[in-house]
Formats: C-alpha cells, structure tokens, sequence
C-alpha cells in the first residue's frame, strides 16, 4: 500500500541516528523559524526607518561581512572551547545583538550593530557541522546534513510567511521574536545537547598534540582548500537566485510578486524533494554527484537567459533547485570526510567562510556583468562557473575514496612524524635501526562512532 511504503520510508529515512542528532536539528529548526533580520533587513531600512536602498545594501553587505570575520574565529573556538559552549556563546550574543538592534535609530549605529548579528549568528556553523560529524557514523552523515538542511529550510519557508504578517504589525516585534527564539535554541542546546569534542589520543613522545591542527594547518591542505574554493564557486552560482534573478525579472517587467511566486518554487521543492532525495544519493558516488549538480546549476542558471514568463523563470528554478538539493549534502559530507577529528572547527569554519565570500562578492558580480554586458552574460558566466566547477571535482577527487578514507577515516594534513598513534594500535614489527628515532606510525585520526 502506497501509505504503509511512505511510512517504510520515513522510518529508514530516520532510523539510526542518535538522539543528539535529533535535539540538534530541532535547535537548527527553531532558529530558522525565527529568522528575520535576514529576510526583513531591507525592507524594514527602506519602508520603516526611510532610508536609500544603497544604505539597505551597505548594511546587507556589512551583515554578510561580520558572517565572513567570524567564520574562522569560530572555527578555532570549536576546537578550543569545545562544540556545545561556542554555540551557546553564539546564540546568546545573536539574541542580544539582534534585540538591541530592534531598538537603534542612528544610521552608523545600525550599521554597526547590523555587522555584530552577522558576526554571532554566522558563529554556530562550524560547531553545528563539527558537532554533528562527531555524533553520526560516517554512513550516515549525509543523510544527516541532509535532514538538516530541510529543517533550514523548512523553518525559513514557515518563517517568511509568518514573519510577513509580524512584519505588517510591527517590525519591533519581529526583532524580539527572533530572539526569543534564539534564546529558546540557546537553551535546548543547554539543556540536551552534550559536548561532543572527540578526547585527544595518548601522544607518543615527541609528537605534537593533536589539538595542534592550526588554520595554516588548513591552509596548506592542498585538496581541501580546493574544495573550498569550489564550493566558492558553487555557491557563487546559488546566490544569483537571490541577487541576479530579481534584478532580471525586474528588467523583464516582472514584479516582485513575480519573483516571489517564482522563488517560493525553491523552498517548495527543497521541502517535498530533499528527503527522498537524499534516500536515493546517499550511497551513490560523491564525485559523480558533486559533478552533475555542478553543472546542473551552472546550466540551470544558464537556462535563464531564454525565459520571459513567470512560468519560464520558475521552471529554471526548478532545475538548479534539483542540483542544490543533491549538492548540499554531499558538499557538507566531502568537507567531514576531509577533516581531522580534531581540526574539524577550523576546517568547518573555512568551509562556512567560502560561503560568506560568496555572498558578499554575488552582488557585486550581478550588478557588475548586468549593467556593463546584460543579464543574458550573467547566465552564461553562471553555465561556464558551473562547468568549471565539475572539472575541479572531477580533477580533485580522484581516489578520494582510497584506503585512507575508508570506513570514515579522515584525512590529516599533518606531517607523518606529528600524528599521534591511539592507544589500541598495534605497533608494527620493524627492524631496529640504532641511533636512528623511530617516528609514529601513519595512521589517519577518526571520530568517534555515534
């Protein structure tokens, strides 16, 4: 029967996964059902307070700023101070913030406290992401960062909308429900979210420890910075649907009505598809995957160029939709299956901060290609980046599923004479050379299992 299958499947799409994954994404939900600030920012600038839509934008940018300064510091947090305080810290200081921006007037002091909320409500991400490869198995980390993800959307879809009506009523009020409810994710965190930081094994002597993992450490992580810098270049391509797209509906003669009714096809898509979606990539090869959602959004996006219709736009969105909904996930498993158990708040910081270039750089770019060559040019730049993409996955992947990263083993950037050995490792038997130190043997650093 059709209901008992559906059943079938929503069971196997949640079954398995620990209990402190579930309070994480309920936290995750109902952060999302309080956004705001993000969505209303604009709008709340030049409709409430009257001020230009170039000082809207300024300030927009300034937010996005503080999400890029605080993505590595919050990195280096998770590692130091552990997953669970940096979030509370996170959450705490975004109720704060975004409370007391509520209640400024002055421009300067808008912008300023504008660039605060960007800075502490980008800062739990790294830790999240941390957080939930700590307590997931390897097999069912996609599927994890999967089920988060629809929770991120589905509490902005129901925000957006109910946040519309806040909006009507008073703005102000808007601002203390989001932090309120940031405040309510601050305290599920506390009160059911354990920390999860995996324990440093024993050293052996003279090796470094194994917290030592440091930004320059990631820097100098050849194959993870590029996956960084292609995942720049994919969300580069996401963010047109946000900042190119109205702006082309707009020169189509198209209202923001339009655009609305055409971006909502995202969100519906997202929350009806993701998760049997997810069910169908989850063991499927993460190369091939990264690589046709790279050029399905890059070609998606290209697709625009053609369109003229409420309908024909949202068909496009329709199609990079199906790409965001693969590469999202499989994107978030590739960065954890890259990442020293121990690095993981560094390694997902940078990763977060990819994303935060992004999108202060994605308007900049639409702004520029449309006004100096057309929106026609922005799509096509949008199909090259795509397929520039999926040849940098095609090129940086290869063999990433060697014996060095089999069975959720991670990879770790430091050189073989700083990698501590664990405890139940057998030393190997090797001729005993005199005079000459014996270096730790290779062994890749895992988390531990959920």
């Amino acid at each position: 029967m059709p209901v008992a299958g559906l059943r079938k499947a929503a069971h196997q799409t949640v079954a398995g996964l620990p209990k402190e994954f579930w309070w994480l994404w309920t936290s995750t939900l109902v952060n999302r059902l309080g956004a705001f600030v993000a969505t209303f920012m604009a709008l709340y600038l030049t409709l409430d307070r009257g001020y230009s839509a170039s000082y809207a934008g300024l300030v927009a940018s300034l937010h996005g700023l503080g999400g890029v300064v605080s993505s590595l510091g919050a990195g280096v947090m998770t590692d130091r101070l552990g997953r669970r305080p940096t979030m509370l810290i996170a959450q705490i200081s975004t109720a704060v913030s975004v409370a007391v921006l509520g209640f400024m007037v002055h421009p300067v002091a808008i912008a300023g406290v504008a660039f605060v909320v960007g800075m502490a409500s980008n800062a739990s991400r790294p830790a999240v992401q941390a957080m939930m490869a700590d307590i997931v198995r390897p097999e069912d980390r996609v599927r994890a960062f999967s089920l988060n993800y629809w929770a991120i959307n589905l509490g902005f879809a129901v925000s957006s909308a109910g946040a519309g009506f806040v909006a009507e009523y008073s703005y102000l009020a808007g601002f203390m429900g989001e932090a309120a409810l940031t405040l309510l994710c601050a305290v599920v965190v506390f009160l059911k979210v354990p920390e999860s930081r995996p324990e440093a094994p024993p050293l052996v002597s003279g090796a470094d420890a194994p917290d030592d993992v440091r930004l320059s450490t990631v820097l100098r992580d050849g194959r993870y910075m590029g996956v960084v810098g292609l995942s720049f270049l994919v969300a580069l391509i996401f963010q047109q649907g946000y900042v190119g797209l109205p702006v082309a509906m707009g020169t189509d003669g198209l209202s923001s009505s339009d655009f609305g009714t055409a971006i909502a096809v995202n969100g519906v898509l997202i929350v009806v598809l993701q998760i049997p979606v997810t069910r169908f990539i989850q063991h499927r090869d993460p190369r091939r995957l990264l690589i046709l959602s790279s050029l399905v959004a890059g070609y998606g996006f290209g697709l625009t160029a053609f369109a003229g219709s409420v309908g024909v736009y949202a068909l496009t969105v329709c199609v990079w939709t199906l790409a965001e909904i693969v590469n999202a996930p499989t994107q978030t498993g590739i960065v954890v299956q890259l990442s020293p158990a121990h690095g993981r708040g560094r390694y997902q910081g940078m990763y977060t901060m990819s994303w935060s270039v992004a999108a202060l750089i994605a308007p900049l770019m639409s702004g520029f290609v449309i006004d100096h060559y057309g929106a026609t040019w922005l799509w096509g730049t949008c199909a090259v980046l795509g397929t520039v993409t999926a040849f940098g996955y095609w090129l940086l992947m290869r063999n990433i599923d060697g014996p060095d990263r089999q069975d959720g083993q991670a990879h770790d950037p430091r050189p073989q004479s700083a990698r501590p050995r664990s405890a139940d490792e057998p030393v190997p038997v090797v001729p005993v050379v005199p005079t000459v130190a014996q270096a730790p043997v290779d062994r890749t650093e895992t988390g531990p299992a959920a």
